[in-house]
């Protein structure tokens, strides 16, 4: 009865120091929308004629590829899959082609390329950045290998530099999946603007989000521009010769192949693009929120010895889409990444989550023929991280009740495991 008590009386020191109690969400919104926002919607619902394919998406195309570099080409897309759709339609892949991909991602970054009929090769992921390990790549290129997806994850990029050089030498297409980098940095040089094509997403959990869900097609080939126009929108493309009085955009001249594929509809609306022009313009305020909000918790919980947080190597701005991390844990010990993401819902009502199941494990891909794989680091990331919450709208008093209730959780644990 005694240990009974000792026990609760230490569950309660364990809280009181955290401050008020508090709902810290995961976040469905990756920022909130400003008055000026949310009058450009108005603006746009009372004046874009016609409400697709018209001057907001022509601004909003200009103004992403001036953010990026000024050298490549934007295409507005319905989503950062049909982005990634159109990666893999125009890298050409087919069945005889292998194309590698990290095992550590979100589904949409792979399945595109299994569409084509290409052989899926996982290539396994570096234990300190968290993202595609150059390691792991050099040694599963073949002659057969046509297409290296690289996939920023968590707001970091990866080692671009030595990727291109890789796929340089041997003659390979490389294509970025920014869905979760806008804004990221190698000394300097943005997300997207290394590769052949790059793919950026406006999901509603994203740095720049257009209502919920949008995307961006970039690349560097200008001979390939007035392919993209015509495969994202029913082979639809304009005329030679110049005809005003047809109705635009679609009584157009439909005469459009690549590949043999079909054209698409990938086409994102006026009002969504109209969105995207305007949070462009203060993304880099809205991104630097994200990065102070991460560098305050990392710092708060920089002492404690069981969370390893992802690695930012020098000369990489970071912009934290999240906020993962590894939790080491000891043999036999009740601390390990599900303990502690239970304990933070259930008593301190945080929501911290695990991201992203190895996609060799997924029925889907096993039962293509994709479940073969050799990914250490990938397995044993994935058996032991959390992601904790950091987005726009998290308050310095969030902030702190998060740093805390983490250290009041694994104080907890470690109490549980020493009892």
């Amino acid at each position: 009865m005694e240990g009974a008590f000792s026990k609760r009386k230490s569950n309660r020191a364990f809280k009181k120091n955290i401050g008020k109690y508090m709902e810290i969400k995961n976040s469905g919104r990756g920022h909130g929308y400003s008055q000026s926002d949310i009058n450009i919607v108005i603006k746009a619902m009372e004046k874009a004629d016609p409400y697709t394919q018209g001057d907001y998406q022509k601004a909003f195309e200009e103004q992403f590829s001036e953010y990026l570099s000024g050298n490549v080409a934007s295409f507005a897309v319905s989503s950062g899959t049909a982005a990634l759709e159109l990666a893999a339609i125009m890298s050409g892949t087919s069945e005889n082609d292998e194309v590698i991909i990290p095992a550590h991602t979100f589904a949409a970054t792979a399945i595109p390329f299994a569409r084509t009929g290409s052989k899926i090769v996982w290539a396994d992921i570096d234990p300190n950045t968290f993202v595609i390990s150059v390691e792991s790549i050099k040694s599963l290129i073949t002659p057969s290998t046509k297409v290296i997806v690289v996939v920023h994850l968590y707001g970091l990029m990866a080692d671009m530099t030595e990727i291109m050089k890789i796929a340089n030498y041997h003659g390979i297409i490389v294509v970025e999946d920014c869905a979760q980098a806008l804004g990221a940095e190698i000394h300097g040089k943005k997300a997207g603007t290394f590769g052949h094509f790059s793919c950026f997403s406006f999901h509603s959990h994203k740095h720049l989000t257009t209502l919920g869900e949008g995307g961006m097609f970039v690349l560097k080939d200008k001979l390939m521009i007035e392919k993209i126009n015509g495969l994202k929108h029913n082979g639809l493309r304009k005329y030679e010769e110049n005809k005003e009085q047809y109705w635009k955009p679609a009584m157009s001249n439909v005469d459009f192949d690549i590949n043999g594929f079909w054209p698409y509809n990938f086409c994102l609306g006026e009002i969504q693009c109209a969105v995207g022009v305007s949070v462009l313009k203060r993304i880099d305020s809205l991104l630097q929120k994200r990065i102070d909000r991460a560098n305050e918790i990392i710092d708060g919980l920089k002492h404690i010895d069981e969370i390893k947080f992802q690695d930012t190597p020098k000369g990489y701005k970071n912009v934290y889409y999240t906020l993962p991390a590894f939790v080491k844990t000891e043999s036999n010990s009740k601390i390990d990444n599900d303990s502690v993401i239970g304990l933070l819902f259930k008593e301190y009502n945080i929501k911290a989550v695990v991201q992203y199941y190895p996609l060799y494990r997924y029925p889907m891909f096993v039962k293509a023929g994709f479940g073969e794989s050799f990914c250490p680091n990938t397995d044993k990331f994935f058996d032991n991280m959390l992601a904790l919450p950091n987005h726009d709208e998290l308050s310095k008093k969030e902030i702190n009740y998060i740093t805390k209730s983490v250290v009041s959780a694994l104080e907890k644990l470690r109490f549980e495991v020493e009892s």
